[in-house]
């Protein structure tokens, strides 16, 4: 089976274990996903599967997306693919993947999304500066300071931390655990916080 499937981050809640101790947990819901395309080490040059999740409106796609995913007999158009490699039995072009299908109870998983965009942020939120004094006119309170030499070597030089554009990233969070499922909505809660905002999409990989 696949060794994990594309979802959506719900949001975040708490639930109880059994020893009645709460948990902090996202909820994703995960799947149904179409295996859009089947790779081969003999084709393709490795093994891997391609996943569809997530429907998109007709007038929003391309003929060549059309034809791609008629070749695997899915009819309604999807938002996301994607591939995940290292899967153990064979799966079938066209048919539907389900939380349940590939996850189960206590499992470990990393989670990948986009991290939440921040905008543009100065050194104090980006990088944790502690600023200078705020009273006795120092007019020095969130500024970054002196950020290179001046004749020489007369250049600021890379990596410096400075104001910019702060998250929108590739990010991934290992070592998650599955402590619930819901099979009838396709929901896993997870233990921990997961990157990206609420409906973003994520991708979520056995360990």
């Amino acid at each position: 089976m696949a060794k994990g499937l594309i979802g959506e981050k719900v949001g975040m809640t708490q639930i109880f274990d059994s020893e009645g101790k709460v948990l902090p947990v996202t909820v994703l819901r995960v799947g149904p996903c179409a295996v859009s395309q089947i790779k081969t080490v003999e084709k393709d040059g490795y093994d891997a599967i391609q996943l569809a999740f997530g429907d998109k409106k007709e007038k929003s796609v391309t003929k060549a997306e059309k034809g791609h995913l008629g070749k695997a007999g899915i009819a309604v158009p999807k938002k996301v693919v994607k591939e995940f490699r290292n899967y153990g039995e064979e799966v079938t072009l066209g048919s539907e993947l389900k939380a349940s299908d590939v996850f189960q109870l206590n499992d470990t998983v990393k989670i990948s999304g986009t991290s939440k965009g921040k905008g543009f942020q100065g050194v104090v939120k980006r990088h944790g500066f502690a600023g200078g004094p705020k009273t006795h006119g120092s007019r020095f309170q969130r500024h970054p300071g002196s950020i290179g030499a001046g004749s020489t070597p007369s250049r600021v030089f890379k990596g410096m931390k400075m104001a910019g554009r702060m998250g929108s990233d590739a990010a991934t969070i290992n070592n998650l655990k599955v402590v619930k499922i819901n099979e009838n909505d396709n929901l896993l809660f997870v233990t921990g916080s997961v990157p990206g905002s609420d409906n973003s999409i994520v991708t979520i990989e056995k360990m």
